[in-house]
């Protein structure tokens, strides 16, 4: 009997004797293999698609990153193409999920990862949304902390899931070894039945069956726990263990290409960290820097020394914030690490978002700081996120067009004022700073009238610089009055100082240098113009030389008569030269009136001016400008009312002002009234009782009510602007006119003695010397006394 035949025999004989067991051996083997097909082709599928998600996920990171970070729409409707497939397919593959999803646990991580994956979309679309805007540093910010968060969530789900999958596989593959190992068991037992007579076929099964199974349970086992998915089960035949073998071999090449891909997000992701030029970093517990960072923090900080810092040592050390201000940042910072999001939001505005920074080679760099919460699903802060963006050069070109810009506007202020105008300004502008820095460098201690002198000289340039609109010195001299101002006030808070004194008027120096520098460098302006030279140009009327013409062309030179009367028309003439009218000495200010009602909120006002044909000298004009400012500006403010109030009043909503001018014996006399409500004589009353000046019960004449305007610091102001209510002009004006040998007062030109309101004028006298008649009456008289 050949083997082949006794093999039959035995085969035939343990058929017949073991039956049963066979039967048996055979159920377990099939059962085993469809154990198997189970684990390979449901289970291990289900487990890889499970961990393809965590790489879909990356994908959609990095896409929703180029989105933000994209440099033109292009790119951004690309990257949201890209952001809706990768969304379908998520949604696609959690489909999947949840069709071989084998418990609750599955079916609940499946719902929870399609609700997460809608929050993480929806905050993408918002990103998206700010990035159209043009808000990209929003964007940003969102990205980092809305978006991460979600993004966060929806990872954790997955990989939960992932990790669920994992567990299922390989109890799966623990329940085949068991049941492969009871087949074996089996096969065994019948093999043990059938030793004798069937050694060569238990050895052949032996060969085709368990040795396959232990070699695949071996290799399976060892690739799981090293975790090297280089390495491939043998496929020896292609039954229903090589097939298993081959579902097996595909499953672990899947994971291979998965885990590369994964491995290339992650590069991907560190090389835009590394390559992005913002400095961005993260805060974590005990408000150190976190490892990981973008490189060009490196280059903002240069240094390389960041991971594991102190945020406050790293940040704001060697910063221009005080100490108040850096404790409250570290104290905010701690607060907010560990907590609920809401102490983000309630400490947000002690987180500093400007600061300037001292390298250690001297320079400054001014910082841009943007600060973001990091939250976990359970709404606790893990991580402060922190912006960082050196501005040195967008301030430093900001301040330059700013420069440029202002110097600008100073040119346009310039050109509208006429040459020997503003040459005129300067130079009065320069006397009344010499002056204060004479009386600062005079005086060690504080002074009243020393520093009611300087208030005065400044409120006068400062109002000058508003008649003709140079609004960068009036803010300039305007911050130098309120010094001042605080220096008057009984309660002062401020010392007199006169090094910060000194500083605060070289500031107003070199404003006015600067006025100066533009006009006569930049426009080519320089002195006063060829209009303001006497000796070379008249300034009369035209008409007064054209008579003085027909009178030489009919005169008889042998009538005396003709010659006395050509003799006094030339003198009139002469006397004529280097003169100006008074509307032409007031033009500056008064162009200024319809800017300064604007200002008040009232209409310009109606100006007549009545000279009488009286022309003034043009030594006079500087005085008469500066007195005539601060009287006009008073006339305004204090006299003409609102429209509304005046058409209350039966009024017409445009105020007037009437300006009268006369030669009277050996005085100029300018008197000027508006008619307005007239002058508050019950409010400057109760101010000089409060004040102490009168008593209450003082019987107290309407003029000597009156006079108290003069005296320094009243007001009748009941709030400070930068038209009035510092106390400042009259008492000035009355100063400016002694110098001149000229005086001032107030005359009543109603009846209503002891009203609240009282019409007024007000008189400015001059010398006769200021002014010439150009009507040549009084030349005649004065002719007339000389040939007596």
């Amino acid at each position: 009997m050949t083997i082949r035949h006794r093999i039959t025999l035995l085969v035939i004989l343990m058929f017949v004797a073991l039956s049963a067991i066979g039967g048996y051996a055979v159920y377990q083997t099939r059962h085993s293999a469809s154990e198997v097909k189970q684990v390979t082709e449901g289970v291990v599928p289900s487990a890889l698609a499970s961990a393809d998600l965590v790489s879909q996920v990356k994908d959609v990171q990095l896409a929703t990153m180029t989105l933000v970070y994209a440099p033109d729409g292009n790119v951004v409707a690309q990257a949201q193409d890209a952001l809706k497939a990768k969304k379908a397919s998520l949604q696609q593959a959690l489909a999947f999920q949840a069709s071989n999803a084998h418990s609750h646990a599955q079916a609940g991580l499946v719902s929870q990862a399609n609700d997460s994956l809608e929050n993480y979309f929806s905050a993408i679309n918002d990103t998206a949304k700010m990035k159209a805007a043009g808000k990209n540093e929003l964007a940003q910010a969102f990205l980092f902390a809305n978006v991460a968060q979600y993004r966060d969530e929806l990872e954790g789900i997955v990989e939960t899931l992932r990790i669920e999958k994992n567990r299922e596989k390989d109890d799966a593959i623990t329940a085949l070894n068991h049941t492969l190992a009871t087949t074996t068991t089996a096969i065994a037992i019948v093999t043990g039945i059938a030793i004798v007579l069937l050694s060569l076929i238990g050895s052949l099964l032996y060969r085709q069956i368990t040795q396959p199974l232990s070699r695949m349970q071996a290799m399976m086992s060892e690739i799981a726990s090293s975790q090297d998915f280089t390495r491939r089960v043998p496929v020896g035949r292609m039954d229903e263990i090589g097939h298993s073998i081959v579902a097996f071999n595909g499953m672990i090449e899947k994971i291979q290409e998965n885990s590369a891909l994964l491995k290339q997000k992650t590069a991907d992701i560190q090389a835009m960290l590394q390559n992005m030029q913002q400095g961005i970093l993260t805060v974590v517990s005990g408000a150190v820097v976190h490892a990981e960072y973008s490189a060009h923090l490196e280059a903002i900080f240069e240094t390389k020394d960041i991971a594991g810092r102190s945020l406050m040592d790293l940040v704001f050390s060697d910063t221009d914030l005080g100490a108040d201000v850096l404790s409250q940042v570290d104290a905010a910072s701690h607060a907010c690490l560990g907590e609920d999001s809401i102490n983000f939001e309630f400490n947000q505005h002690l987180l500093v978002h400007e600061t300037a920074k001292r390298m250690p080679d001297g320079r400054v760099k001014i910082l841009d700081l943007s600060w973001s919460a990091i939250t976990d699903e359970t709404g606790t802060i893990v991580r402060l996120m922190l912006c960082v963006r050196d501005v040195t050069e967008l301030r430093a070109l900001a301040a330059e067009t700013t420069e440029q810009k202002r110097r600008l506007e100073m040119i346009g202020e310039i050109l509208a004022i006429n040459q020997e105008k503003f040459h005129h300004f300067i130079e009065s502008s320069t006397t009344f700073i010499s002056e204060n820095e004479r009386i600062i460098r005079e005086h060690r201690q504080a002074n009243g009238a020393a520093i009611a002198e300087l208030f005065r000289n400044m409120h006068t340039i400062k109002g000058n610089a508003r008649t003709y609109s140079l609004q960068y010195l009036t803010d300039i001299v305007h911050e130098t009055e309120q010094s001042y101002d605080e220096l008057r006030k009984p309660d002062a808070q401020r010392t007199w100082d006169q090094e910060s004194l000194a500083q605060e008027l070289a500031r107003v120096r070199q404003v006015v240098e600067s006025y100066a520098e533009i006009n006569e460098v930049s426009l080519g302006r320089k002195g006063p113009g060829q209009g303001s030279d006497a000796q070379r140009y008249l300034t009369i009327d035209i008409e007064h030389i054209q008579e003085s013409l027909r009178q030489l062309e009919a005169m008889n030179v042998g009538t005396p008569g003709d010659l006395i009367e050509m003799r006094d028309a030339l003198h009139q003439t002469l006397r004529l030269l280097g003169t100006e009218s008074l509307g032409q000495v007031l033009s500056g200010v008064l162009d200024s009136l319809p800017s300064l009602a604007k200002e008040l909120g009232k209409e310009a006002p109606v100006v007549r001016i009545h000279d009488n044909d009286t022309r003034l000298h043009s030594h006079a004009s500087g005085v008469l400008k500066t007195v005539f400012m601060h009287l006009l500006r008073n006339s305004m403010d204090h006299g003409i009312e609102t429209a509304g109030a005046r058409v209350a009043q039966g009024k017409t909503a445009v105020g007037t002002i009437d300006i009268d001018m006369s030669l009277e014996e050996d005085t100029v006399r300018i008197a000027l009234k508006d008619d307005g409500r007239g002058l508050a004589l019950g409010r400057i009353r109760t101010i000089a009782i409060e004040r102490g000046w009168i008593g209450s019960d003082d019987k107290t004449s309407d003029e000597e009510i009156a006079d108290l305007i003069f005296r320094p610091g009243f007001s009748t102001a009941e709030q400070v602007t930068e038209v009035s209510g510092r106390g400042v002009g009259m008492d000035a004006v009355r100063d400016f006119l002694k110098r001149k040998d000229g005086s001032i007062k107030l005359r009543f030109a109603d009846d209503r003695a002891g009203a609240e309101f009282r019409r007024f004028e007000t008189v400015v006298c001059l010398p006769d010397n200021v002014a010439v008649d150009g009507s040549g009456a009084r030349a005649q008289r004065e002719a007339d006394e000389v040939s007596a």
